[in-house]
């Protein structure tokens, strides 16, 4: 067995992994770089031979996980794209939003380039197109939680619930040659335990090998019962100052998560009705996506909407899909929340938002997701007093606010408890998906309370598994 490790090694995004196992070759997922110094990664070209892999395996739809896929298929990829049903749903919804949001930021660049005088070396061009995106969607094929699927003879792969957004899974590939039957276990990004709408994460037992994420490898949550008091007192504070709460929001599951709290304090008078906006034709999509994957909800949720109850709408929500609709929220006076994409506010409607409110003392910004270096929303939250967005540098005078327990990722104890379950230390341990600094203290976290054989890998390393040989 070879395991190649593309992307997501010292990094948070780009997840991209390459396995050869009994003569199958299987990528496991294809995510798009976000971090500003790895953003030339996503035009690489793939260095594996793309005609000739038997699948590619997706554990969910978040871009940093999916998003290269029509870029592979553009370059040669004509295998299955194997996914959860409620993943491939969401999967269209991401790529196509993706190829958008493309064109439009390459349109908008070639546009300020011209203004500014540029002449470019290497022309502003989208990564991919919608034809790419065409080209795509017909090779994805749906997999159920627990049931092997197929990729050769010797190897099949099952999906595990990750409980991180809905249909988002951990993938177990077992490898069932006589002479060594292995088991893989790839983590994808696993969720926190009783968080809204989603299952938590399945409990495994039993691995060789484990590749396991590391976003939050070297911090702990705050309290999940102090989400709704924290967002409870920023929504206040804006309502005393009249001033916006601008939200970067990722479509999926925080989007959702964010609607289900503000319900529940409106429901509830804890906070006065104001307007709502969720300014994302993407996040609005996911919603009817989310009303159609039922079986992805937990307990609470399902007894929620047996009594008549609803997840996801309220009198005071507006949702936003048009330029106009968005663009007529800057005009408003009074106190908003307004949660608009991207979630790292690398692109999308939150940049407009944000160059018109984060010179306003009364605004406050408020995140609710990880923003990895480099990204804009990294630079707005660790104290930046001048951040550049559209071109102009811009002085930022709105309040900075932070949720850390609405997050959906596990912390180092929600990794750690996770990993826990096993009932034998695997052959290793490879920690991925995060910060260097997260990942090497997950790692080392996992030596001193399991013992564990641990590698926090390289970006294209190699390792040979049944040998452990680099």
């Amino acid at each position: 067995m070879k395991l190649q490790f593309l992307g997501g090694a010292g990094q948070v995004t780009g997840s991209q992994y390459y396995l050869e196992a009994d003569g199958a070759r299987v990528i496991v997922d294809c995510g798009m770089h976000q971090e500003r110094e790895h953003l030339a990664r996503n035009w690489d070209k793939s260095p594996l031979p793309l005609r000739d892999i038997d699948a590619l395996l997706l554990t969910h739809a978040h871009v940093d996980h999916c998003g290269l896929a029509p870029k592979l298929v553009a370059e040669g990829f004509r295998g299955p794209i194997i996914t959860t049903s409620a993943s491939a749903d969401l999967i269209e919804l991401v790529l196509r939003d993706s190829a958008e949001i493309q064109a439009e930021d390459a349109a908008f660049k070639q546009k300020r380039h011209r203004k500014e005088g540029r002449r470019e070396k290497h022309p502003v061009k989208p990564l991919f197109t919608m034809r790419d995106v065409e080209r795509t969607l017909p090779l994805v094929q749906e997999a159920k939680y627990e049931q092997p699927t197929r990729i050769n003879d010797k190897v099949h792969a099952v999906f595990h619930d990750a409980g991180h957004i809905l249909g988002s899974a951990m993938v177990e590939l077992r490898v069932t040659d006589h002479s060594a039957p292995r088991r893989m276990i790839f983590t994808g990004d696993l969720g926190q335990w009783g968080r809204p709408i989603v299952r938590d994460p399945t409990v495994l037992t039993e691995a060789d090998y484990i590749v396991i994420e590391s976003t939050y490898g070297d911090r702990l949550h705050e309290n999940h019962d102090s989400v709704e008091s924290q967002l409870e007192q920023i929504v206040l504070e804006a309502v005393a100052e009249e001033g916006k709460v601008i939200t970067p929001i990722f479509a999926i599951e925080r989007a959702q998560e964010l609607i289900y709290h503000l319900n529940r304090l409106l429901h509830a008078g804890r906070i006065p009705e104001l307007p709502v906006f969720l300014d994302s034709p993407m996040a609005a999509d996911a919603n009817e996506i989310f009303c159609r994957h039922r079986e992805c909800f937990d307990t609470a949720a399902k007894e929620i909407i047996a009594n008549g109850g609803s997840l996801l709408r309220f009198p005071s929500l507006h949702v936003c899909r048009t330029v106009k609709e968005s663009m007529a929220i800057n005009s408003l006076k009074g106190p908003a929340v307004v949660m608009a994409t991207s979630g790292m506010c690398t692109a999308g409607r939150i940049k407009h938002h944000l160059s018109h409110q984060i010179g306003n003392p009364a605004c406050t910004v408020l995140f609710v997701g990880y923003q990895s270096r480099g990204t804009l929303g990294r630079q707005i939250l660790d104290g930046n007093q001048q951040v550049r967005i559209h071109g102009v540098m811009r002085n930022v005078r709105a309040r900075i606010r932070q949720i850390q327990g609405i997050s959906g990722h596990a912390d180092r104890e929600g990794l750690l408890k996770w990993l826990g379950h096993f009932q034998r230390p695997p052959r290793r341990l490879f920690v991925t998906h995060g910060e260097p600094e997260a990942s090497r203290a997950l790692a080392e976290a996992v030596r001193q309370r399991f013992g564990w054989d641990v590698h926090v890998p390289e970006h294209r390393e190699t390792v040979r598994l049944d040998n452990g040989e680099s």
